[in-house]
């Protein structure tokens, strides 16, 4: 099978899988509304979920870190065309998006389930789970909120823009999937920023519901492209 061929059912494959894994956690976890609750709430909502939910969230973390192999074929489809100075730079910050949003996402499936057991348990004190809303609290906002969110946002969004950049300038993708590309990156990148600076306690509300429509958007256009390369 050829380099395009490969490259175009990951690009289908994965973004697919992100949603179904997506879809999964908001049925049987409220996600990611449920992180709007107190703690409390959100330890004992994962608790009841046991097994599945576990394996759900590491099944979400994979397409994370699916995402960089993605980048990779596709850098090496687009570097057929010798004259995208784009493309190097968009691997990079292509990588660096799958490695955050995997750090960002880890949590879930290793630390969150001794905390939720560390919080549930009967003969914890309330100063243990005081510490724990603490311990839960600061991963979140630090892994979750500036790594996984705030750079895995950026990255995501500069890696489209070059990715979009570089396929109105190639011969490899069809001109005009460059330019939803380069849209979609730039909604990214502005998303990026819902928690930074004046919005860092509650969040820029414009940002909030710009990424989850970008996100959707973004998934078929990876799903647009790798249909076009297997069809090429």
């Amino acid at each position: 099978m050829s380099l395009e061929r490969v490259t175009g059912l990951l690009l289908i494959v994965m973004p697919i899988a992100f949603n179904l894994f997506f879809f999964l956690l908001g049925r049987s976890f409220d996600y990611p509304n449920i992180l709007r609750q107190p703690t409390g709430e959100i330890l004992r909502r994962f608790q009841a979920g046991g097994t599945a939910l576990k394996l759900t969230w590491h099944g979400f973390v994979l397409t994370a870190v699916a995402f960089v192999p993605l980048v990779i074929l596709v850098s090496q489809v687009l570097a057929e065309d010798e004259d995208l100075a784009v493309a190097p730079l968009a691997t990079t910050f292509g990588v660096l998006a799958g490695v955050v949003q995997f750090l960002g996402l880890i949590r879930w499936p290793y630390l969150v389930p001794y905390l939720a057991r560390t919080f549930l348990d009967p003969s914890s004190s309330e100063a243990t789970r005081d510490a724990v809303d603490v311990i839960f609290q600061a991963f979140h906002r630090t892994l979750g909120v500036a790594i996984g969110e705030h750079l895995g946002y950026l990255f995501t969004g500069l890696w489209t823009l070059l990715v979009g950049v570089a396929m109105t300038q190639g011969d490899v993708f069809p001109a005009w999937l460059g330019w939803p590309g380069i849209v979609l990156g730039l909604a990214l990148i502005v998303g990026s920023v819902e928690f930074a600076g004046p919005f860092e306690e509650s969040g820029w509300r414009l940002a909030g519901l710009l990424v989850p429509i970008a996100y959707i958007a973004w998934s078929l256009w990876l799903v647009a492209a790798g249909v076009t390369l297997v069809l090429g």
